[in-house]
């Protein structure tokens, strides 16, 4: 049987990574979904209510993610390295993130939108800053390393690195930027 609010979700959630939340339509949806608009409002009363609902089941997926990676290592650059590898999937799609896809647009969203991007951010900045204080207290981390300033540094530059080698080398440019944030937090050789 066909799961047509998942599928929604699904289709939604790659218009919205590759063109933002302006940049689609019902219609889109619609045709991607090979429905009729009238039938998507059935699922989602609006736009923002699939906004809201696109961000909620991404943050999902991200948080099983993120307790994965937890149980896997507990080396603080593996965790870090294995964070960036989540990233990794869009640059070979093509797609951005959706986060910050729709933080791009952030001045023309709804309020309830905006406020579950940031709260989406502000929990992996906080997982970062976590991974990267057990690091340093393992000693996998440079002891120099300043977890907050660091948790921000490290999401800064996966997206950067999500957004620019989507368009420069891809794969092989972000997995470069991904190793060049590792050398800078792992403990150097003495």
């Amino acid at each position: 049987m066909r799961d047509t609010r998942s599928e929604l979700l699904m289709q939604a959630e790659v218009l919205v990574r590759g063109r933002g939340y302006s940049g689609f339509s019902y219609a889109d949806l619609a045709d991607a979904v090979g429905i009729r608009k009238a039938s998507i409002h059935h699922h989602f009363r609006t736009k923002e209510d699939l906004a809201i609902a696109l961000v909620a089941a991404y943050d999902t997926r991200y948080d099983e993610a993120l307790a994965s990676i937890l149980v896997e290592t507990d080396e603080g650059v593996a965790r870090i390295e294995a964070y960036g590898r989540l990233y990794l999937a869009g640059v070979e799609k093509g797609l951005g993130c959706l986060c910050a896809a729709l933080a791009v647009e952030l001045d023309t969203l709804p309020e309830a939108l905006r406020t579950d991007v940031a709260r989406f951010f502000d929990k992996h900045i906080a997982w970062l800053e976590r991974v990267l204080s057990e690091g340093k207290a393992s000693g996998s981390i440079r002891m120099s390393v300043d977890p907050a300033a660091s948790a921000r540094m490290v999401v800064a530059a996966l997206e950067g690195a999500l957004l620019l080698e989507r368009l420069l080398a891809g794969a092989a440019g972000f997995e470069s930027t991904l190793t060049a944030l590792g050398d800078c937090l792992r403990p150097t050789a003495s």
